[in-house]
């Protein structure tokens, strides 16, 4: 073989890796790296007994801009790391392997602090574990990769990194996605107007009985295959929930502060694993623009002929904003914002969106509201998330305005659905977890059907009740989904409360010790809460049927006709839905798509009562008399005073 490797390092390492690879090919050998690298080098080796951050950095640009491949070994903390192997010009570089291993590691706040210690302190020479037999054990991992290199096959660290166990050799492989925030291999486009118009393209549904259009059997194994990875995964954990009555799993989505568990709720382990993975890139891509660079930052005056008025989402009150120890400072139309570019469908044109509207997490860093998840939908096409972010804004928006306006809705008889799927379900609920479910009709004027569910104790001891929404097209499907929302807290929140039951009083006397999501759902699991539901739970109103309740709707082969549908609806009400893409490069890969869907003018989901969000929405004043619910428009001091219960 005349390949020439350049071989760099000055430890044991690179002595026994240089010894085996001259049998091979050419070695070319250097103690440490420099910018010179020799015009004949086929393939390169950085290769250290120890941790040397800074050096893996300056490789990157020596040997991005010499056009070399490259490949990376060393050890840290009894490990012994080899890969990836760098290609220049592709994405999935040293630096983003790093970030994914940092990232996934339970320690990361701790490991995250010794890099950069490392970084400006010359790095670590020889880890305590780097013995002589562990070192020639990786010396055969790596001399493999360089024959399958120049051989011309695909490596086994291309896109991946080995780790190795020095204690007991024990070798696994892991795949790494890119990090398409990089500074070495990253390349995030601007955003722009042109890039934020969309159309809604054909999307043909899987099935007769799906409002799917792509099956979730097409992504079995995959995703699990490309997110799920405990030592370098986007997301790192998995777990069953053997205690709650349907079968529900739970991933954990790493992140800078923390972990972000995301649950997935059906009738199979397996099904609820792939959803819970949908769910964390969900939440993923909501977090902050990873797809895409934001350019625009100006006040909403210089920009008002192309923008959203901020104040048509809802503000909080200014008494609110006086609080002295408030998180969030009044909205001014002088003071420049962050704005990303969003797509309206009423003004069929590109709209600036404040970012902080835009993406859930940034609402703390200088915001004028709190913002949440409402409206973030992941879907195998656009159209698919499109449908599936305006569902959810119905449905919160739906619970929220029954709250606030007291709505006597009317109740559901469940029997009449006549689907056995669901009355299965209610048993389970009744005999399993020992809870009724009560149902009421939520629909608002825009005539997509919506749910409230109350799920009541019939134990004697534990939660007395717990509430959850849901909306779709199809009024079962939005039962059901209420339902698995349901079932996922009955059972838990049983301990929860016996043992916080102190706590819940406090929240029952004192509206504003209800400060996250949680707390809502725990204050109603006081049995004298219950009255503060009255309204809705009052059994005197007879029963509905679902064909009393819900029109039959045209079904559509295509599920961008329903969105065309919707979308018609909205017009009608002169509610403009905006669009705002969130997709990263790692769901795009797989092509999946992330929206966040904002109408302005429905209520916004929030938690803690301090954060209430409802000045300037007029609706929740007007909508229960054109319902029939009053007479005439309601007053601010009428509406409900309560923090409300959703979970």
């Amino acid at each position: 073989m005349n390949a020439v490797v350049l071989v760099i390092g000055d430890g044991l390492l690179a002595n026994h890796v240089s010894q085996a690879l001259s049998a091979q090919c050419q070695v070319e050998r250097h103690l440490h790296l420099t910018q010179e690298v020799p015009d004949s080098v086929d393939l390169a080796l950085v290769l250290d007994d120890g941790w040397n951050p800074s050096d893996y950095q300056q490789a990157e640009e020596v040997f991005q801009q010499a056009n070399i491949p490259w490949l990376l070994g060393f050890v840290s903390f009894g490990q012994g790391i080899v890969g990836p192997l760098v290609r220049p010009g592709t994405p999935g570089c040293s630096q983003c392997a790093d970030a994914r291993r940092l990232m996934a590691a339970d320690n990361r706040q701790e490991l995250w602090a010794l890099q950069q210690a490392l970084t400006s302190g010359g790095g670590m020479q020889h880890d305590v574990w780097a013995s002589s037999s562990a070192l020639l054990q990786l010396t055969h991992l790596l001399v493999a990769e360089v024959g399958r290199v120049l051989g011309g096959n695909r490596a086994h660290a291309e896109g991946h990194v080995f780790l190795m166990n020095l204690k007991t050799f024990t070798t696994t492989r892991h795949f790494f996605l890119p990090d398409p925030q990089c500074a070495v291999c990253g390349h995030l486009p601007d955003d722009t107007p042109t890039a934020a118009c969309m159309a809604l393209e054909p999307s043909p549904k899987v099935s007769a009985d799906s409002y799917r259009c792509r099956p979730l059997a097409e992504l079995k194994g995959v995703l699990q295959k490309e997110y799920l990875d405990y030592r370098t995964g986007f997301l790192n954990a998995k777990v069953y929930d053997l205690v709650t009555p349907f079968a529900t799993a739970s991933v954990n989505l790493p992140l800078t502060n923390g972990d972000e568990g995301c649950a997935g709720r059906t009738h199979s382990y397996a099904d609820s694993e792939l959803t819970a993975i949908l769910e964390g890139l969900e939440r993923y891509c909501g977090l902050m623009p990873r797809g895409k660079r934001t350019v625009v930052r100006e006040s909403y005056r210089d920009v008002a002929d192309k923008a959203l008025n901020p104040v048509r989402v809802g503000l909080h009150a200014k008494e609110q904003y006086a609080e002295p120890q408030f998180p969030f400072q009044p909205f001014h139309e002088d003071v420049p914002l962050d704005w990303v570019w969003g797509y309206s469908f009423l003004q069929e044109r590109p709209i600036l969106v404040p970012e902080l509207l835009a993406y859930y997490s940034l609402g703390c860093r200088g915001g004028f509201v709190y913002e949440t998840s409402n409206g973030c939908a992941l879907g195998g096409s656009l159209v698919e998330a499109i449908f599936y972010g305006i569902l959810e804004v119905v449905e919160r928006d739906s619970f929220l305005l029954t709250w606030y306006a007291q709505l006597p809705l009317p109740r559901l008889n469940l029997h009449s659905a006549k689907d056995s799927e669901l009355q299965m379900m209610v048993d389970t609920l009744r005999v399993v977890a020992g809870y009724d479910v009560h149902l009421f009709n939520a629909t608002m004027e825009n005539g997509i059907p919506s749910v409230w569910a109350v799920a009541k104790n019939r134990k004697g001891k534990g939660v007395n009740l717990i509430c959850a929404a849901g909306a779709h097209l199809d009024p079962v499907r939005a039962v059901k989904g209420a339902i698995h929302e349901l079932a996922g807290m009955v059972m838990v929140m049983d301990e929860k409360y016996e043992a916080n039951k102190e706590e819940c009083l406090q929240m029952y006397r004192n509206p504003f010790r209800v400060r996250n999501m949680e707390d809502h759902s725990m204050l109603y699991s006081l049995p004298q809460a219950e009255e503060r539901l009255q309204f809705l739970l009052d059994e005197r109103r007879p029963l509905r049927s679902f064909d009393e309740e819900f029109k039959v709707r045209p079904w559509h082969a295509d599920l961008a006709d329903d969105v065309k549908d919707i979308l018609d609806v909205f017009r009608r009400l002169n509610l403009e839905v905006i669009v705002v893409d969130q997709t990263t490069p790692e769901v795009k890969r797989m092509g999946l798509h992330c929206v966040k869907v904002i109408i302005p003018g429905m209520l916004p989901m929030t938690f803690g009562y301090h954060l209430t969000r409802l000045d300037g929405l007029e609706r929740v004043l007007r909508v229960p008399m054109e319902l029939g619910y009053a007479r005439k428009p309601l007053t601010r001091e009428q509406l409900n005073p309560h923090p409300h219960p959703f979970p």
